[in-house]
């Protein structure tokens, strides 16, 4: 194994390595000399310590403040999913697929949780624990633990705020090297979105396209549900970067304009979305 190599490879992604590390010669000196005694198979662990260290003493309190606002979204999408899962007995999620699906879900959702709680260490915000939770949304949403369908339309809630939430938040990441996981997480929550929607057009819910489209009368939430209106906030422009994309080409609809760029949340608009599903005195 070539770390002369390796580190030329990371620097094609990562142009600022060198400004990283350079600074702290002696570590990296005792990096190389380390390399020579430890086992090939324990070799990515120390390198994986090195580079944490090397960018965790870069990371700027406003990246931290991302990380811990993640995190905090994480909790609640975790906490709404297992509950729904192993303590929610009105709740008839049917066997097969859809269980498997909602499993599934639930467990990348504990897998975020835990990636975000590592990389954040002991800066890693209190745990949010289902004790603290409000899935009803102060009775708005009553039977989200008794009916299936509105459990669904819940969820769609849930996951469409996750995507714009991570969107919203990139441009505070660049330069960092924690954006790329960012980015990762959001299109895994992309995904969830798109399978709910599946979900909820296969138990009758009509005209809910795989992704965000307009809904009746042209307006941003295509759901059907008026209570999750603020999820879905300028979802309906059809402009994008000063363009008009409707007026481009013959025969592009407002529709598809919509469907084609997804747009994103603040986090003072995600903060109250969240906000609903927590109990009084435990919000963000």
């Amino acid at each position: 194994m070539n770390i002369v190599n390796i580190l030329e490879e990371i620097e094609k992604v990562d142009g600022e390595i060198y400004e990283r590390i350079n600074p702290r010669r002696a570590a990296m000196k005792d990096f190389f000399n380390m390399g020579k005694k430890i086992s090939l198979a324990a070799l990515p662990l120390a390198m994986g310590s090195m580079f944490q260290k090397a960018y965790g003493q870069t990371t700027p309190a406003a990246v931290t403040d991302v990380l811990n606002f993640a995190l905090a979204l994480e909790y609640l999408e975790y906490h709404f999913y297992n509950h729904a899962l192993v303590a929610a007995p009105n709740l008839a999620i049917p066997a097969g697929a859809p269980k498997t699906a909602i499993t599934t879900i639930r467990d990348h959702e504990l897998a975020h949780v835990n990636l975000l709680k590592g990389a954040l260490g002991s800066a890693a915000r209190a745990e949010i624990t289902y004790a603290m939770t409000d899935f009803t949304a102060g009775g708005t949403f009553p039977l989200v633990y008794d009916d299936y369908v509105t459990f669904l339309k819940v969820a769609l809630g849930f996951e469409d705020t996750g995507v714009r939430a991570y969107k919203g938040q990139a441009p505070a990441l660049k330069g960092n090297a924690v954006l790329t996981t960012a980015l990762q997480i959001h299109s895994v929550e992309a995904r969830h979105a798109s399978h709910i929607r599946q979900m909820l057009a296969a138990n009758g819910a009509t005209g809910l396209k795989p992704w965000i489209s307009l809904g009746p009368g042209g307006i941003a939430n295509d759901t059907g549900v008026s209570a999750v209106d603020a999820v879905y906030v300028r979802e309906n422009t059809d402009v994008q970067a000063g363009i008009t994309i409707t007026g481009i080409a013959n025969g592009v609809t407002k529709a598809a304009a919509v469907e084609s760029f997804d747009e994103f949340l603040t986090k003072t608009e995600v903060v109250a979305i969240a906000n609903l599903f927590l109990r009084t005195g435990f919000k963000l």
